[in-house]
């Protein structure tokens, strides 16, 4: 997660985000809650279905935490950024519970199960703790917190997927949405708590998904987001005899991509994310077969190191990589590519440093979420390895890194110079309300002068690209 939409799909470093739906809802709640979300686009998608669940027990949203009943945090854990500002939010709402005995302070998502004893017994800076998989419990355990229980749910699950539950669409634009796919994670990266605070990877079935994603277009949106810790290894069967000869047929995310995709030729389907030992020739050809599908994978690379992917865990080589960054190029030349990169993960050399450096620019990433590596408690890594690259060398190499994207991020877009693109209006550009805002097929933000035709968000339109900065084009209708 970029632009106008919510937020940067995977900046797992970003701040919280004040949920409330963007009109008063029609249905007067006699109680309000207030939640903030941190981490990747998963978390702002959990928000969504946390509201729900809320809304069902007689809470409505609000953008002031003051005047809120219920304050929640949705936490992150993959970055060691993120849960030092959730533990300062914590801190300042146990301040604010001072004045106001009865607000009730919880903690949703990724740091619930690790770090569940701190929040609500040694530090007790909150009184609901909640993970992942348990948001059906949360009537039940506020009212267990009403009565001066602490109430925690931290329980994995193998099934939930939160398929019957309508997601309510906080500070929504109205023109695009993301739908969840699946949950969980079975890669076990080393460096990664995922698959310890989401679990098990599980797919949502595929008939509540194109319900989900026809609703939304019915409903005015033009662009759908399907989302998954690893949306390539989306595997559903429906119930029934799958044997030979039989009328059941297994939903791989191919098939997927492709029953979304015929919902309309004008809704936009895009994914995040891809790992890229999962993604099929059967998906780019899919992605090359169907305009409405966007030419854009965001595919992880980490490092371009052999032998520190090895140590990720990765389970694809160096050359191995390459090999896939040349196979979608070749299925479908103008696809858009971004990545996640790690500086200084453990052992990490300076060959290695270099080798990723050169795997950036073999790839010509047009973005990439840099980061440096942080030890993860309860991670394979922290168990296994020392994290011995001294923190100085760490942030020197995640500069240089920044520096070569910023350098392939301006000749990607110097690129399109000149060029037309489709662009979805998402809304007025975020420094003028004279000019639009929108995307292409290939992820790029595009933003260029109002003129006298009666346009409006969620409108297509021809753009010609004239300039361009590091992070956006700029043009005119055409």
């Amino acid at each position: 997660m970029l632009d106008a939409v919510l937020t940067k799909i995977h900046d797992e470093s970003r701040q919280g985000e004040a949920y409330a739906p963007q009109a008063p809802d029609s249905k007067e709640y006699k109680k309000k809650f207030y939640i903030e979300s941190y981490g990747c686009q998963m978390n702002f998608s959990d928000s969504e279905i946390v509201a729900s669940i809320l809304n069902g027990s007689g809470y409505g949203a609000t953008r002031n935490f003051e005047e809120a009943d219920l304050i929640f945090l949705n936490t992150c854990s993959v970055r060691e950024k993120a849960e030092q500002t959730v533990r300062k939010r914590l801190t300042e709402f146990r301040k604010l519970k001072e004045s106001r005995p009865a607000l009730l302070v919880g903690v949703l998502g990724c740091m619930a199960e690790r770090l569940k004893s701190k929040f609500l017994e040694q530090e007790q800076l909150v009184d609901i703790v909640v993970g992942p998989d348990a948001y059906r419990s949360l009537p039940g355990l506020i009212v267990d917190a009403e009565s001066g229980q602490k109430a925690v749910n931290v329980l994995l699950s193998r099934e939930e997927t939160y398929a019957d539950i309508s997601p309510v669409r906080l500070n929504s634009n109205g023109v695009t949405a993301f739908v969840s796919i699946m949950r969980g994670c079975n890669n076990m990266c080393t460096f990664c708590v995922v698959p310890f605070t989401r679990g098990r990877e599980r797919s949502r079935d595929a008939e509540s998904i194109i319900h989900e994603c026809t609703d939304l277009f019915e409903r005015g949106y033009r662009e759908v987001t399907l989302l998954g810790q690893n949306v390539d290894s989306y595997y559903y069967t429906p119930e029934g005899d799958s044997g030979p000869g039989s009328s059941v047929q297994t939903v791989t995310f191919a098939r997927l991509l492709e029953m979304v995709a015929v919902i309309s030729p004008l809704l936009r389907v895009r994914f995040s994310t891809s790992h890229p030992k999962d993604i099929t020739d059967d998906v780019l050809h899919v992605m090359a077969k169907y305009n409405n599908i966007c030419k854009y994978i965001h595919l992880p690379v980490q490092s371009g190191s052999t032998r520190i992917l090895q140590l990720m865990n990765r389970t694809y080589t160096r050359e191995w990589y390459k090999a896939k960054v040349d196979r979608i190029r070749e299925i479908i030349p103008d696809c858009g590519l971004s990545s996640d990169v790690i500086a200084g993960f453990c052992t990490e050399t300076e060959e290695d440093h270099q080798d990723t450096l050169s795997m950036m620019a073999y790839s010509g990433y047009d973005l990439s979420y840099m980061f440096f590596y942080s030890e993860r408690p309860g991670t394979l890594a922290q168990r296994r390895y020392a994290d011995d690259v001294p923190e100085p060398v760490k942030k020197r190499r995640l500069s240089e890194i920044v520096e070569l994207q910023n350098r392939l991020s301006r000749e990607s877009n110097e690129r399109d110079l000149g060029k037309i693109f489709e662009v979805l209006i998402e809304g007025n550009s975020k420094r003028s309300d004279q000019d639009w805002m929108g995307r292409n097929s290939q992820n790029k933000v595009i933003v260029f002068p109002k003129n006298e035709q009666l346009l409006k968000k969620g409108d297509y339109v021809r753009v010609k690209v004239n300039d361009c900065t590091q992070a956006t084009l700029l043009g005119e209708i055409v």
